[in-house]
């Protein structure tokens, strides 16, 4: 091994010594140890790092190549095995990877893609001119005032046509199944007297539901969805067309909706925010 080669490895068998395990806090005289140390590294290894940083052509942003550098050194050391490799080498790629990325955010335009539209690195920080005169950074320049309040909104759109649709959903689910349960009512056999039970008589079977009324339900459900995206929500088109009386079926279809999901609400802890703002509507009035 090399003069340097075992100075580094003193060093760094200094820092890991002086640096306690698990959750013992250090001592005053451990930290002195581990600083004087890692300048010790520092100053061993500076010649190195000189020569990293012109290979990867970063002269142009030596200090923050150098504090790279440092960092690259203290992850070295952190992560070191002796057992497995010599400081020397394991901190060389340290070091190739901290700079090689450094390299690939501050010199973006060097890309054979970027090359090739003529990009150009500029940074955020840099002082332009505004429109008074004035120093305005380019963030400063790009940055919208309004993104915020349109980010708001959107999101506020979503979420209450979120909110509307799911609204919808059991509103139609809740009359499908009421509309059903009287399908399987009126389908309900006839009890016997007591002479036919007599006679013998035995109790018809319980009919299965009645396939064109079912289809006739769901029908009318799709117009009521229709009817409540459209006229009440207005979330879909509506073409109520030019009869009078339709128009008024529609809107007694809608009243009778509107009140129904507003029972639905008010048990239902997903519409919570809904019944409490209908709530507030009914008690202005």
């Amino acid at each position: 091994m090399s003069k340097i080669t075992v100075a580094l490895e003193a060093a760094v068998a200094t820092v890991s010594a002086n640096t306690p395990s698990g959750d013992a806090p250090q001592t005053r005289r451990q930290r002195a140890e581990v600083d004087r140390a890692f300048a010790r590294i520092l100053k061993l290894i500076a010649p190195r790092i000189r020569h990293f940083i012109r290979q990867y052509g970063l002269a142009a942003h030596w200090d923050d190549a150098e504090q790279c550098c440092a960092i690259a050194v203290h992850r070295a050391i952190q992560a070191y095995e002796p057992e497995k490799a010599q400081f020397t080498t394991f901190v060389n790629w340290q070091i190739r990877g901290e700079l090689q990325s450094l390299r690939f955010r501050v010199m973006t335009d060097q890309r054979p893609s970027a090359r090739k539209v003529e990009a150009t690195t500029v940074s955020l920080d840099a002082i332009a001119g505004g429109e008074d005169g004035e120093g305005l950074s380019l963030l400063a320049a790009i940055a919208d005032e309004d993104a915020l309040g349109r980010t708001e909104a959107g999101a506020s759109d979503y979420l209450a046509h979120a909110a509307m649709s799911a609204l919808t959903d059991t509103y139609v689910e809740h009359m499908r199944n009421s509309g059903l349960d009287r399908i399987r009512r009126r389908g309900q056999p006839r009890k016997l007297t007591r002479a036919e039970r007599a006679a013998g008589a035995v109790t018809p079977r319980r009919p299965t539901l009645d396939a064109g009324e079912v289809t006739e339900l769901e029908e009318r459900l799709q117009h009521n969805r229709q009817v409540v995206e459209g006229r009440l929500f207005e979330i879909a088109p509506l073409d109520s067309g030019d009869d009078e009386t339709a128009r008024e079926r529609m809107r007694q279809v809608a009243k009778r909706a509107a009140k129904t999901m507003g029972d639905l609400a008010g048990v239902d802890p997903r519409f919570a925010l809904m019944a409490e703002y209908r709530q507030a509507m009914l008690a202005a009035h």
